[in-house]
């Protein structure tokens, strides 16, 4: 049986020697083929295709990617398509997933490889972290998945995973914890098979080596676990602050005029930017005189239309970043206003399914439908 290595905290000039460095290749890869899950992303090299599902990855369960990554790639077989759609397009074709702002990215990178790369991926990872919405994990999950490039990779799973390798006791989100695990990602690669093993990382950080109760009798590298042999998976890594969520009390309208309804497009800088969404605010009171009053002003100066407020339709809390929201909705009446401005638009509800909505919004939409 091989000797655990030592437990105490590793710093960025006290990383594991190579004979051990081999053992944790050998076992990890040869898990990873036996146990890897079938993810649609997993049976290609393409890059444009790798590149869409670490994009949608980020911060996104797999569970909920696997449909989106399907059917975007339907929408967008090449980059080149994606490159002349429409952002309402590729917005519509990402509602749901959130963080929107990873969509805009890719299609602003996608015009970016059309433009300068001749419609080409670029091979070169320092070019792929040039792209927007690209970082250095990204281009090198990207580069090392579809071209075995020797990239380290470093995210959320083998931040975790990295430090319990290293016994690492200060905290990784430090400078020097960001150090020292890059650093110990670049010694991990092996000479070949280097996307496989940084996929075999992530898989073992998602479904092993996770933040609580880790799965350790299953792991295929305990024995070389100084974490472990140390009994201090709860330890490490040094647990992040705790999210102070904020309670906010916001209203959203169904303004009605004639046979349609109104919806405001999100400017630069809002948050679910790019997206349509009905008149929203934030209030102070849910009822009474003084909502009422303060529901046609907002919305007036919002929108520049002026309305009547009808009855309540439905209340939906929901939870957006660090906040905890209670959206109010209600019916209105639209009395008049100033021609249509390019951020709004009137919309027969039966059309609302082909544009692009909010969570919120669109469970406002099917209560219309």
């Amino acid at each position: 049986m091989p000797r655990p290595v030592r437990s105490e905290p590793c710093s960025a000039t006290a990383l594991p020697d190579a004979a051990w460095l081999r053992r944790i290749r050998r076992r990890l890869l040869a898990w990873f083929r036996r146990h890897a899950r079938d993810l649609p992303w997993r049976h290609t090299r393409d890059p444009y295709a790798v590149w869409v599902s670490e994009i949608m990855l980020q911060q996104t369960q797999v569970a909920s990617v696997i449909g989106y990554y399907a059917r975007f790639l339907q929408a967008f077989p090449n980059i080149a398509d994606l490159a002349a759609a429409d952002e309402q397009q590729v917005l519509r074709q990402w509602e749901g997933l959130g963080y929107y702002r990873r969509a805009r990215q890719m299609h602003q990178a996608a015009r970016v490889i059309v433009e300068r790369h001749g419609g080409q991926f670029p091979r070169d990872p320092e070019t792929i972290r040039g792209l927007p919405g690209i970082g250095r994990y990204t281009a090198g999950a990207i580069a090392s998945i579809a071209w075995d490039a020797s990239e380290p990779i470093l995210e959320a799973n083998t931040i975790r995973l990295y430090s319990r390798l290293l016994a690492y006791r200060d905290d990784p989100a430090r400078s020097e914890g960001q150090r020292t695990l890059w650093t110990f990602a670049a010694q991990l690669l092996p000479r070949q098979d280097c996307g496989a093993f940084n996929q075999a990382l992530m898989e073992l950080g998602s479904e092993i080596c996770t933040p609580r109760n880790p799965q350790c009798p299953h792991c295929p590298v305990q024995q070389l676990c100084p974490t472990h042999a140390a009994g201090l998976q709860d330890e490490i890594p040094l647990p992040s602050k705790r999210t102070v969520y904020e309670e906010l009390l916001e209203a959203a309208l169904v303004v009605r005029r004639n046979d349609c309804v109104l919806l405001r497009c999100c400017g630069p800088g809002e948050r679910w930017a790019g997206m349509w969404d009905f008149p929203r605010f934030p209030i102070r009171r849910p009822r009474g005189k003084a909502f009422v009053a303060e529901a046609v002003r907002q919305t007036a100066e919002l929108t520049g239309q002026r309305v009547a407020l009808g009855e309540h339709l439905t209340t939906i809390k929901h939870g957006v970043t660090r906040y905890r929201i209670t959206l109010v909705c209600h019916e209105a009446r639209w009395i008049d206003g100033p021609p249509d401005r390019d951020d709004l638009r009137w919309v027969e509800p039966s059309h609302l399914d082909q544009i692009p909505l909010n969570v919120t919004s669109r469970k406002i939409s099917r209560i219309l439908s």
